[in-house]
């Protein structure tokens, strides 16, 4: 079994803010692999199983004419799609509790999927382990498992400008942002399938890069982005919030 968390707050005063990028990410891999699918309420969250078949299927993939030679079978890789119901700053009781019913090993079969101000919207990085950086959501999972050692997926929601921190995370993605939103969206689930079938160095490889233009045909395109983990400034809650927002909105 493998686990996908994806992050972000319940209810529909915060569906697609910013915040909520690790949702619309289990969003588009539930859409694919498990369509039609009812999502139940596990793990203090809201959880779809899911199949992925064990090899990439490329546009056009029609299936092989059968071989009179025997073949070996390979079985689809199992996946949990999900979504902590706990709001942000409480995600770690949601992911300990299915890591510990499916005795699964962090730093192999656990994926979170999370929003990250840092990186600009369009931008996506996969990282083995390390600090929150400054996000609660990720800050309580590493209390929850008693270790930083699991793979995270940034999805970039910034630059935020001038607003303040709080009221842009939980704000909704402008016109503008909208398109690339999705294309990271897209490789984000595509990132996603990679790590599933063949491990964090191999996603990280291929999607550690900034995605090319059309019109910009710079070798600066594909150099690695930074890396957000080293940032310890940004903090999803300030001081002067008060302690019931923090809670419940877990910034």
């Amino acid at each position: 079994m493998k686990l996908i968390v994806g992050l972000g707050n319940p209810g529909p005063q915060y569906e697609r803010t910013r915040h909520n990028a690790g949702f619309m990410t289990l969003d588009r891999l539930a859409a694919r692999h498990a369509p039609g699918a009812v999502s139940r309420s596990r793990f203090q969250g809201l959880a779809i199983e899911a199949r992925l078949s064990p090899k990439s299927r490329p546009s056009g993939w029609a299936k092989p004419v059968p071989s009179p030679e025997p073949a070996t079978v390979e079985e689809d890789i199992r996946l949990l799609l999900l979504k902590p119901m706990t709001y942000m700053n409480r995600s770690g009781f949601s992911v300990v509790e299915a890591v510990h019913y499916y005795r699964i090993e962090p730093h192999r079969d656990l994926l979170i999927v999370v929003d990250e101000v840092a990186l600009d919207v369009g931008d996506i990085r996969l990282r083995p382990k390390g600090s929150p950086g400054g996000h609660n959501g990720l800050a309580d999972i590493e209390r929850a498992l008693a270790t930083d050692n699991y793979p995270r997926l940034r999805i970039g929601i910034g630059p935020r400008g001038v607003i303040p921190q709080v009221d842009y995370v939980l704000g909704r993605f402008t016109e503008e942002q909208l398109q690339p939103l999705d294309d990271a969206l897209e490789r984000s689930a595509d990132a996603c399938e990679v790590w599933a079938r063949e491990g964090i160095d191999a996603a990280m490889n291929r999607f550690n890069t900034k995605p090319r233009s059309d019109t910009d045909t710079s070798s600066q395109d594909s150099a690695p982005m930074g890396d957000p983990d080293q940032n310890q400034t940004l903090n999803q809650s300030t001081p002067n919030q008060s302690a019931s927002r923090r809670t419940v909105e877990g910034n």
